[in-house]
């Protein structure tokens, strides 16, 4: 089974793992030009979203053609070979205003090369390669040659230390989020993800980047792939809370698919309390996100702790409306969990995307693949559309990405905050022949002063095996936070709980979906 791929990106450097429509500002056109990165000659290309939407459509309906190629020379650029090669900080595309660019090259992990093209009052030029865009720091071994070709983009943080946005192989692109740190990842479009030898990865392959009069970068991009074609205008900010994404995508499908993946957020999940015997590296948590989590049509926030099961599984939360929103979430922030002070697992981004107009009905799926190692990429997430995605069909969809450091909203409903699982039975007897416990905290301003005498109902269903036991009751010592335990027989398949505290019939919780095996 093939896992994903992401790029990271970085002064912060790169490493590979299993990463509105106004007047430039005359500093963007004067760092631009100083950069070198216009047009040799020509008065450029007359540019617009609907232009770009135009142009596609024409695309789509002619002949599909090659994708671009690796360049073979990126082949010999490994990972340590990646970290020596820098863009000249006086080639910077822009002020050093937070909004700045700069490129990536080509290397092994990253070898298919990308149009890049600065728009300016309407008009795109491309940026030419030139062989001294790129610097080399020295090293123990002999200078690497760099491919003539940019393999991406990112956005730099005011003072040129570090970026916090980057667009790199196939349609990924990352963000470091309120916390300044990267960690999961987003594509363009998933095409039959988790079907067996099929899944499809269209590419990112031309780029427009528009600086607006109120700071926002602007950023189109043409997808295109044996399947679809397509484009995406992403109009972006960084500010206290986070990074925000404003996403407009149309599509053009070229073929019938059978599983098409709209806003789909790809992560790492390898094991945490709730899988301990699978946590075989001596830290003691180690995930990008540890959450799913949905607010449904209906109203219900669902929550699914992520999971790394013994084969690849699909799990898909049907939805009959737009839901509210749904991401994959780092919730536990405590260093002391993950105690790792290399890469920072408790400052990961969480993602969260809101639909903006009618998506329609469909379901929010999940797929998961085992993984025993924390360079793997093993858990995605996105909407599949109720209607099916059938070769002739244009289709467009708006939403918000959010790169948070903290909950999608403040509601009051207590959240599922901590969960275990182990053998079954009172604690210090023989456990429970053929069972196991389930043990779940969930805290929040919903259970704030509530007691034993408050009727704290905990409803329960499972769908195989079944209940032994169940109690509910507050944590000592702790305020608004309450532990459920369930005990229940083991299965031959995996176990899909679902538990919600409700208090005079009202839901004062989300709703937890805890499968395992």
């Amino acid at each position: 089974m093939m896992g994903f791929v992401r790029v990271y990106s970085g002064e912060k450097t790169m490493i590979t793992r299993r990463g509105c429509m106004a007047m430039l500002s005359a500093a963007w056109i004067v760092a631009a030009r100083s950069a070198k990165v216009q047009a040799a000659t020509g008065a450029g290309q007359p540019f617009s979203w609907d232009w770009l939407i135009a142009h596609a459509r024409t695309l789509a309906h002619g002949p599909a053609q090659p994708l671009p190629g690796a360049d073979p020379a990126a082949a010999a650029i490994d990972y340590d070979d990646a970290n020596r090669i820098t863009f000249r900080p006086e080639r910077t595309i822009g002020p050093d205003d937070g909004y700045a660019v700069r490129l990536f090259p080509l290397i092994k992990h990253a070898p298919v090369p990308v149009e890049i093209n600065i728009v300016d009052r309407g008009v795109a030029r491309r940026i030419m390669h030139a062989a001294d865009m790129f610097a080399v720091t020295p090293g123990s071994g002999p200078a690497p040659h760099i491919p003539a070709g940019i393999a991406g983009l990112r956005i730099m943080a005011r003072g040129g230390k570090s970026d916090w946005l980057a667009f790199q192989g196939a349609s990924y692109f990352r963000s470091a989020g309120a916390l300044d740190q990267y960690g999961l990842s987003a594509r363009g479009l998933a095409i039959d993800a988790g079907i067996d030898g099929r899944e499809e990865f269209p590419v990112f392959t031309r780029f427009w980047i528009e600086r607006g009069a109120d700071k926002a970068l602007t950023l189109y991009a043409l997808l295109e792939g044996t399947s679809v074609m397509g484009v995406y205008r992403f109009v972006n900010r960084n500010g206290p809370g986070g990074v925000t994404q404003d996403v407009s995508m149309r599509l053009w499908l070229r073929k019938d698919i059978e599983r098409l993946g709209i806003a789909p957020l790809t992560s790492m999940f390898w094991y945490d309390e709730g899988n301990r015997a699978q946590g075989i590296d001596w830290r003691p948590e180690i995930h990008d996100s540890d959450r799913l989590v949905i607010h449904n049509h209906a109203g219900e926030r669902i929550c699914r702790p992520l999971g790394n099961p013994p084969h690849p599984t699909i799990n898909s939360f049907i939805d009959t409306g737009t839901p509210e929103g749904f991401g994959l979430l780092q919730r536990d922030r405590n260093f002391d969990h993950y105690q790792d002070d290399g890469v920072f697992y408790e400052k990961r981004p969480s993602l969260w995307v809101e639909p903006i107009g009618d998506w329609g009905a469909g379901a929010v799926t999940l797929y998961e693949i085992p993984t025993t190692r924390e360079y793997e990429d093993n858990v995605v997430a996105f909407w599949t559309p109720a209607a099916p995605a059938r070769k002739g069909a244009e289709l467009t969809f708006d939403y918000r990405l959010r790169w948070i450091a903290t909950e999608p909203d403040s509601g009051p409903l207590a959240r599922v905050v901590d969960r275990w699982t182990g053998t079954a039975g009172r604690p210090g007897t023989d456990p429970i022949q053929g069972a196991r416990r389930l043990v779940v905290d969930f805290e929040g301003a919903a259970l704030q002063g509530l007691t034993r005498d408050s009727d704290v109902v905990p409803d329960v269903a499972i769908d195989s095996g079944r209940v032994l036991a169940v109690h509910t009751y507050p944590v000592v010592g702790r305020k608004a936070r309450w532990r459920l335990i369930v005990d229940l027989t083991k299965s031959d398949a995996a176990v899909n709980v679902r538990a919600t505290l409700r208090m005079k019939r009202l839901a004062i919780s989300e709703t937890l979906i805890s499968q395992f095996y």
